[in-house]
């Protein structure tokens, strides 16, 4: 398989930057204070200081947590941007050797851009310290973030794409949970006769709207391994009858869509301004956190007429540059230590990778509905722009969907554009 553009650029610029340095190693978010308390940073896609997300407020009660207990010894310094920035900006420090010691990553391609050009150490030695690894549910969590043997990143947790609504909506609509297909596009009809937009989305954040096109190919059969490797073509008709779906279902979108991020589109559901928002559970600690008075009203199913769940786990990089490792494996466990995984679940509304024994009383009434779509799907797949060859083919996917929601081209123009990419770029 070639060499991603990504990869490879950020190979040559940490070769640039060693020279650069002199022969100094480390990355220089690292260091040492005058009283010996050994500094690392962390980078992470919210402001721990403003947010209302609970699954981040966790995260900034692990920090807490963290600098408390090993006061004069280690001390983490957390930096913060916003999630459409978020890669742009740590693609920048890495570029200009300051590498945060400990970031967030999602697995899969994103992951092996760090992986290749060796900005990420592997973290077996770490993992089989004190017997760290054995509290994971399963090896199979680190089914993403494994290269050549080797894992790279530490699950935080397991979320699951799904179609979350309002239930008084539904109610006052008339509508049932739709099953499959044709009942999703009659439910749609009610809820718009009824005086409701019926669907949320972002395609200004164009993966949420891949998110549906993801779900869309999967009931079409679409194979991601056989169009990779060459057996099968883009343009056999299954992306476009995909794609003729998306613009189907866009006509029950918000009129805004086209320009909303993944914030305010989830703003758009638990300010009751829709009524079926499409998107991963992770969103709980956002609808939670802004509005709890909303939680009873919602309820969750899964993408209709689809067997498989889309699936991820936001994990944990560190830095094969760091000048603390120990420092950062302290930091890496806390995150996944019974305090951090019990809050995962209790209060975040996601589902914990370790172990941990959590009270299901005490978690969001989201969890059991995500839990009982999890107990039912025939199986789980990735994020489509998470698991093509190369993070730039997933983007294309990404923009080539929304080119297609917006009118720019035609289903069978976007599957003739991503057979063209595949074949100049991906087999």
């Amino acid at each position: 398989m070639r060499k991603k553009l990504l990869s490879a650029i950020l190979s040559t610029m940490m070769v640039a930057s060693l020279f650069a340095g002199c022969g100094q190693s480390g990355s220089s978010s690292s260091s040492t204070s005058a009283d010996g308390v050994e500094e690392i940073t962390w980078m992470f896609w919210d402001d721990l200081n403003a947010t209302e997300d609970l699954i981040s407020l966790g995260y900034k009660d692990v920090i807490d947590r963290f600098n408390a207990d090993y006061e004069g010894q280690y001390h983490v310094n957390v930096v913060t941007t916003n999630l459409e920035e978020y890669y742009a900006k740590l693609n920048a420090l890495v570029a200009a050797g300051d590498t945060p010691d400990v970031f967030i990553v999602s697995p899969g391609p994103n992951l092996t851009d760090y992986v290749e050009p060796g900005v990420a150490a592997p973290l077996d030695d770490y993992l089989a310290q004190d017997g760290w690894k054995d509290t994971f549910t399963s090896d199979a969590v680190f089914t993403q973030q494994t290269y050549d043997g080797k894992i790279y990143a530490v699950p935080l947790n397991t979320a699951a794409a799904c179609c979350f609504y309002n239930t008084e909506m539904f109610e006052d609509a008339g509508v049932e949970v739709p099953t499959n297909w044709d009942e999703m596009l009659t439910a749609c009809d009610k809820l718009q006769s009824a005086g409701y937009t019926p669907i949320t989305i972002s395609a200004g954040t164009a993966w949420c709207l891949s998110m549906v096109a993801g779900y869309l190919c999967e009931e079409e059969g679409v194979d991601l391994a056989a169009l990779a490797d060459g057996s099968a073509s883009w343009e056999d008709g299954k992306l476009e009858s995909a794609a003729t779906k998306l613009v189907e279902l866009s006509k029950y979108f918000q009129p805004t869509a086209a320009g909303d991020t993944n914030d305010v589109a989830t703003a758009n559901f638990y300010n009751e301004e829709a009524a079926i928002l499409i998107q991963g559970s992770w969103a709980i600690a956002q609808i939670n956190g802004s509005n709890p008075d909303f939680e009873s009203k919602c309820g969750v199913f899964q993408f209709p007429g689809c067997d498989r769940l889309i699936a991820k786990s936001d994990s944990l990089a560190m830095s094969s540059t760091t000048e603390h490792p120990e420092a950062c494996a302290a930091l890496m466990k806390y995150f996944t230590d019974d305090t951090a995984q019990k809050y995962t679940a209790e209060v975040g509304g996601k589902i914990p990778v370790t172990n941990v024994e959590y009270d299901a009383s005490k978690a969001p009434a989201q969890l059991a509905y995500v839990m009982d779509v999890f107990s039912n799907a025939k199986g789980t797949f990735g994020f489509y722009n998470e698991s093509m060859p190369t993070t730039e083919t997933g983007s294309h996917f990404d923009d080539t969907m929304v080119s297609v929601f917006l009118g720019e081209i035609t289903p069978a123009e976007a599957a003739t554009d991503m057979e063209e990419y595949y074949k100049a770029n991906c087999r």
